[in-house]
C-alpha cells in the first residue's frame, strides 16, 4: 500500500509540477505576445495634426513626382490621365477617411495596420497584413534609394565631364548617407523637424521644375503627345500608370502614423488629411500636367533630366531632391525601424542609451545596406513606384479598408451601401491582379535589356 500511494503522489506531484510550468510559460508567452503586438518603445500620442500632416506632406511630395509626366501622363494621354489623377485623388482621400475612422475600434488604439487587421480578423490576417505591408514599403524604400543616386549622378554630372563613377556608386554614396540619418533619428516623433524642413526641399524641386518646365514648353516647337508602343504595351502602361497614382496618394502606413497623433485621434487626423490632399498635392498635380504640356511623351521619368534650364537652377532642385529623399525614405521605414526597436532595443533605457544606439546601428545598418544593394542590382525606380502602388495602395489602402469598414460598421447599412463598398472590393482585387502583372512585366523586360548594376 504504501509503494501504491508513493507512486500515486509521484505521480501527482509530476502532474501538477508539468501543469505549472505549463501555465507559467502560457503566460510569459502571452506577456511577450502582448508586448511584441502592442507595446513599443516609439512615442504615442504626443503630435498635433499639423505635425501629422506635414508627414504626409513629405513622405507622398518626395521626389517620384517628378516622374508622374512620364509615368502617368505619357502612358494614358491628357484626358484620361488627367481624370484618372484627380479623380484617384478624390477616392484616395475617401479611402484614407475611412481608414482612419477605424483607428480605435474596440475601445483601443490600434497604433499599427497589423494590429488593427488582426483585431479585426485574427492571427491569420494579422501575419498577412504584417507581410505585405513591409515587403511594399521596402520595394518603395529601394526605389527612393535608387532616385536618390539619380540626383547626386546629376549634381556629379552639372560640374564635370568625369564619368568613372557610374550610377550604382552614387547609390551606394546615397545608402550611406541614408544609413547615418536612420541612426541619428530615432523615431517618427523625433523627424517633426526634418518633416517641415522637407516642405521647403519639396517646394523647392516643384517650383524649379514647373517653371523651366514652363519654360522649355514656352520655347519648343511641336510636341508628340501620342501614346507610344504597340497594343499590348499601351495596355499594361495603362494599367501600370493607374497603380502608379495610386502609389501617388497614399502611404501604406496611415494607422502607424496616425499612432503618433494626439486625441481627438479621428477628428485629428480628418484634418492631417485634408491638410495633404489639399495643400500637398496640388503642387504635384501641377508638376505633373506642366512637365507633360512641355516634353510631350519623352518626358523622362526623372523629370529634372528633361529640364533645359540654368544648370545651376537644375543642380539645386536636384540638391533639394535628394535631401527630401532621405525624410521621405526615413518616414517609409518607420513600421520597420518600430518593429525593429520595439523587438530589441530596451523602453526604458530612452533613445540614446548605448543599447539603443548599438541596436539602430545594426538593424537599420543591414536594413539600408540591403535595400542599397538591390537598388543598384536592379536600377529602375520607375518600375518599383509600379510595383508598391500595384502590390500595397490596392489591397491595403482600398480593398481591405472597405471590407474592414463593413465589418466593423456595416450592420445597419442599406443594400445600396452594402452594394458599394463590395464593388470597390471587388475592383481593387481586379486592380490589383491586372497592376502586379503590368509591374512585374517592366521589371523583367528592363531586367532583360539592362545589365545588373547598369548605369542609366
Amino acid at each position: 500500500m504504501l509503494i501504491v500511494y508513493i507512486s500515486l503522489s509521484s505521480s501527482s506531484l509530476k502532474s501538477f509540477i508539468t501543469l505549472r510550468l505549463k501555465a507559467i510559460f502560457f503566460s510569459a508567452f502571452l506577456q511577450i505576445r502582448s508586448r511584441f503586438m502592442w507595446e513599443t518603445v516609439h512615442r504615442v500620442g504626443q503630435d498635433s495634426w499639423w505635425e501629422v500632416g506635414f508627414h504626409f506632406i513629405a513622405a507622398l511630395n518626395n521626389a517620384f513626382i517628378l516622374g508622374y509626366p512620364a509615368l502617368i501622363m505619357a502612358y494614358l494621354g491628357f484626358a484620361t490621365g488627367s481624370l484618372c489623377l484627380i479623380g484617384g485623388g478624390v477616392i484616395s482621400f475617401y479611402n484614407n477617411c475611412l481608414l482612419g475612422s477605424l483607428h480605435e475600434t474596440g475601445g483601443k488604439r490600434h497604433i499599427r495596420y497589423r494590429d488593427l487587421a488582426g483585431h479585426i480578423y485574427g492571427r491569420g490576417m494579422y501575419r498577412a497584413t504584417w507581410f505585405v505591408q513591409y515587403f511594399n514599403l521596402s520595394i518603395a524604400n529601394v526605389g527612393t534609394i535608387i532616385l536618390a543616386g539619380e540626383a547626386l549622378k546629376a549634381i556629379w554630372g552639372a560640374f564635370t565631364d568625369n564619368t568613372s563613377v557610374k550610377l550604382a556608386g552614387w547609390i551606394v554614396v546615397a545608402g550611406v548617407c541614408f544609413g547615418l540619418f536612420a541612426f541619428v533619428v530615432p523615431n517618427l516623433h523625433a523627424l517633426r523637424f526634418f518633416s517641415t524642413c522637407s516642405l521647403f526641399l519639396s517646394l523647392i524641386y516643384t517650383c524649379i521644375a514647373i517653371g523651366v518646365a514652363f519654360s522649355d514648353g514656352l520655347k519648343a516647337g511641336p510636341r508628340d503627345y501620342s501614346l507610344k508602343g504597340t497594343k499590348a504595351d499601351r495596355t499594361f502602361n495603362a494599367i501600370g500608370a493607374l497603380a502608379t497614382i495610386a502609389f501617388a496618394y497614399n502611404t501604406g502606413i496611415l494607422p502607424e502614423m496616425q499612432a503618433t497623433i494626439r486625441q481627438p485621434t479621428t477628428t485629428n487626423i480628418y484634418k492631417a488629411l485634408g491638410m495633404q490632399f489639399t495643400v500637398g498635392t496640388f503642387p504635384f498635380l501641377v508638376l505633373t500636367f506642366v512637365g507633360y504640356w512641355a516634353y510631350g511623351n519623352t518626358a523622362n521619368p526623372y523629370l529634372l533630366l528633361s529640364l533645359g534650364g540654368p544648370k545651376s537652377l537644375v543642380t539645386v532642385a536636384n540638391a533639394a531632391a535628394f535631401l527630401q529623399a532621405i525624410v521621405s525614405l526615413h518616414i517609409y521605414a518607420t513600421p520597420m525601424y518600430e518593429f525593429m526597436d520595439t523587438h530589441f532595443a530596451r523602453k526604458d533605457q530612452g533613445d540614446w542609451s548605448a543599447h539603443s544606439m548599438l541596436v539602430r546601428l545594426i538593424t537599420r545598418g543591414t536594413y539600408i545596406t540591403i535595400s542599397t544593394f538591390l537598388g543598384a542590382l536592379l536600377p529602375f525606380f520607375g518600375d518599383f513606384i509600379t510595383l508598391t502602388g500595384a502590390m500595397a495602395a490596392f489591397p491595403l489602402e482600398s480593398g481591405i479598408i472597405h471590407h474592414m469598414y463593413l465589418k466593423v460598421k456595416g450592420k445597419g447599412f442599406s443594400t445600396w451601401r452594402l452594394t458599394w463598398h463590395w464593388c470597390i472590393v471587388v475592383l481593387s482585387g481586379v486592380l490589383t491582379v491586372a497592376t502586379c502583372a503590368a509591374a512585374v512585366r517592366y521589371i523583367i523586360s528592363d531586367s532583360i535589356y539592362y545589365h545588373a548594376f547598369a548605369d542609366l
